[in-house]
């Protein structure tokens, strides 16, 4: 190799490098308010960005600048059981097991989550819509008392449309199989529906979707409960909002949630 063809591939390389060192700017600005967000979704709002300024670079090319500049997000696992099945409540069939989701208010999915913050830990109920991926009930409790996630799931109500059938989706918890919970189901129209037994893939969505909350948002210990709950309340509105999924074809919830719900009342 002569030393000409040395001294231009150097070049080469500082070009590449200075035309790429906008990228990392551009990744740490996204990352404010979304700490945790992956590379795909990051290309998803990056690409536009890029093509404007004549970047050529593609999605496998981004994975490598940022692995290069240890700017990829290390994965995070945790795991801790909320769910108290041994009680005398009646337990329903799993009936998200027998529908295909085709539109959203067709089933929502439910789950209790733990948070600490510096005053002890306290207590996420969700309330997710299967189809859209969006979270419609949301309400942090100090405890896992049932009136305090019958509250999540009475939020949930500003997001219907219409009175096509609605199922809901849960764990075997006593909360969710208890009386109070159970006569809100009631007065809302919505059919219940808990897992089989204690397989955690049967409400996996739900689980997912507070996974999310906590390893992409929920990264530090705040000082009091209502710090947590403002937080919360913002996490929330940015996933709804921002935050693409790769199982919506990287469209955001609130993007699948409003587009579907206004083409489902046009049907009927």
């Amino acid at each position: 190799m002569s030393r000409q063809s040395i001294y231009q591939h150097r070049s080469r390389c500082e070009r590449r490098s200075k035309e790429l060192s906008v990228i990392r700017d551009w990744v740490i600005e996204w990352r404010r308010l979304m700490p945790r967000i992956g590379t795909r979704k990051l290309y998803v709002y990056l690409k536009p960005k890029l093509q404007a300024q004549g970047i050529k670079l593609g999605r496998d090319a981004l994975f490598t600048y940022l692995r290069a500049n240890r700017l990829l997000v290390p994965p995070i696992k945790r795991y801790t059981k909320t769910t108290f099945s041994h009680h005398r409540f009646t337990k329903h069939p799993n009936r998200m097991s027998q529908i295909k989701l085709t539109r959203p208010n067709q089933a929502y999915v439910s789950d209790i989550t733990y948070i600490e913050s510096e005053e002890g830990v306290h207590y996420l109920s969700l309330v997710t819509d299967a189809y859209s991926r969006k979270i419609v009930g949301h309400y942090l409790s100090r405890d896992m008392k049932t009136e305090n996630v019958v509250k999540a799931i009475k939020r949930a109500k500003r997001h219907r449309s219409g009175n096509e059938p609605l199922i809901h989706h849960s764990d075997r918890g006593s909360q969710y199989c208890s009386d109070e919970y159970q006569a809100e189901l009631l007065k809302q129209g919505i059919l219940p529906s808990t897992t089989d037994g204690y397989d955690c893939y049967q409400n996996a969505l739900a689980e997912r979707v507070n996974g999310i909350l906590k390893q992409e948002f929920l990264l530090f210990k705040c000082r009091t409960f209502d710090e947590l709950k403002r937080l919360i309340d913002e996490s929330v509105m940015i996933y709804n909002e921002w935050r693409p999924h790769l199982s919506l074809d990287m469209k955001t919830p609130n993007q699948v949630h409003k587009k579907t719900s206004s083409e489902t009342q046009l049907v009927f």
